[in-house]
């Protein structure tokens, strides 16, 4: 694939997506209200988590959509005085809310199937912290495309912990329930890690690796419109699966 093809490909990708996770994180904020209180507790945080989702992705893939617009991907902005390559900056303001975005489904998790967090949980929430602290170091190079190896994993590893925990907790839970919803979302999150890990360990090497964020995108694209079915689209389907 060209690099023109491959960049047009990616443009049209990335805006898609934002449209279609903007569209659904609007439409269960406007249909919240009518939820019933024990189904509003689960299905609330939905919303947190993927406007978190939502945000950071508008600033990773929309100035990456940018940068192309204004030249390529070498384009800076000045931040506080600083010149900030935006695909740099957007890259760091993703992995902040993806971290919190794993918070706020441990969070669903713990609501839905009403389980106390345990060590396990604090072990989960624990290296969200860490991997916050991490993202702090300068030798992260956030000013730059490709960040180095080494530190792009130091700060990966605690995000694999959180998201194949969760996933872990969900599963373990759901599938003891029989709750299908959540056994689907519980295998997305698999899905998604499934495709990111070779671009954690392997892009630098192959860059053409880069493409298999589009299906991982596409697995939280998944999880959103699950949630939204689920538990917005309407109240007889919300009462129905919420008693399953």
């Amino acid at each position: 694939m060209s690099e023109s093809l491959q960049m047009w490909v990616e443009v049209l990708f990335d805006v898609s997506y934002l449209l279609v996770v903007w569209a659904l994180v609007a439409a269960m904020t406007l249909r919240q209200g009518r939820l019933a209180p024990s189904t509003r507790r689960v299905a609330v945080p939905f919303i947190w988590a993927f406007a978190l989702l939502a945000l950071g992705d508008t600033g990773h893939v929309g100035f990456r959509v940018a940068a192309y617009a204004l030249g390529n991907l070498e384009t800076q902005v000045t931040v506080l005085g600083r010149p900030m390559l935006l695909v740099g900056l957007g890259a760091l303001s993703t992995a902040i809310t993806v971290t919190f975005f794993y918070v706020v489904v441990l969070l669903v998790w713990q609501r839905r199937f009403q389980k106390p967090y345990g060590w396990f949980g604090a072990l989960l929430l624990a290296a969200a912290a860490v991997r916050l602290i991490v993202m702090m170091f300068p030798q992260n190079q956030w000013n730059t495309i490709t960040p180095p190896f080494d530190w792009s994993l130091y700060r990966n590893i605690p995000l694999m912990i959180q998201g194949l925990g969760v996933a872990y907790l969900i599963l373990r839970d759901a599938l003891a329930a029989r709750d299908r919803t959540f056994t689907w979302i519980g295998a997305m999150i698999l899905v998604s890690y499934t495709f990111y890990t070779p671009v954690i360990l392997f892009v630098q090497q192959v860059p053409m690796l880069g493409m298999l964020m589009m299906p991982k995108t596409l697995a939280y694209v998944a999880i959103a419109w699950l949630a939204y079915t689920n538990f917005f689209a309407a109240k007889s389907a919300l009462v129905k699966v919420y008693a399953e």
